[in-house]
């Protein structure tokens, strides 16, 4: 079995979090920010939802509020942009 996330050429890596990124991508593409998913409460990180979920969706579902969402894309995007 491929689990695997298939590139294309029109895909685009992720250079910053949004609401909006999906959560396979994000930990696909920048691994380190599963430790900080986690960290959140976010243990689906390995889940199958979180193939087709989004940050936001993800968190929504976990009880988090929008000062919360903001709070952990904050913290992914530094761990994007500082790899820390």
């Amino acid at each position: 079995m491929n689990t695997k996330t298939p590139k294309t050429t029109k895909e685009k890596k992720i250079l910053k979090a949004t609401k909006d990124t999906n959560l396979a991508k994000l930990v696909w593409e920048h691994p380190d920010t599963a430790e900080v998913l986690t960290d959140y409460g976010l243990h689906c990180v390995g889940c199958f939802a979180s193939t087709f979920d989004t940050i936001e969706a993800g968190c929504k579902v976990h009880g988090m509020s929008d000062d919360d969402i903001t709070e952990l894309i904050d913290r992914i995007n530094e761990v994007i942009e500082f790899k820390e």
